[in-house]
């Protein structure tokens, strides 16, 4: 076909670049490792688990604690040090909290309950 066209040289329309690799000669990367830790992802509708290990998983999810976040345990203890940390003034909420915390601390200290 290309030598019936009358457009540019032959050299134009060969196929010289698009060449058929052997296998042994195409690079392949690395196999990912198969069983890597959180490789499962419990809402995964498409997840190939069985209903048996999926069940066993939350049964031991229910004897594990809830994990808290950084903030969170941080904001238990001082409703305004979230705010702080991140260089910015505590909400005006934070601050009532932070004061009524206060006056609930002194009051059972008071009691001697603290």
């Amino acid at each position: 076909m290309s030598g019936t066209s009358s457009v540019g040289q032959s050299s134009v329309y060969e196929a010289g670049d698009q060449r058929n690799y052997k296998d042994s000669e195409i690079e392949r990367p690395e196999r990912f490792h198969e069983g890597q830790v959180n490789s499962h992802k419990a809402n995964d509708s498409k997840d190939q688990r069985t209903i048996a290990n999926k069940l066993a998983r939350e049964e031991q999810r229910e004897n594990e604690p809830e994990p808290i976040s950084k903030e969170a345990a941080e904001s238990q203890k001082d409703p305004t040090l979230p705010a702080r940390n991140h260089g910015n003034e505590p909400s005006k909420g934070a601050k009532i909290d932070a004061e009524i915390k206060a006056e609930e601390d002194e009051l059972l200290r008071k009691k001697g309950i603290k």
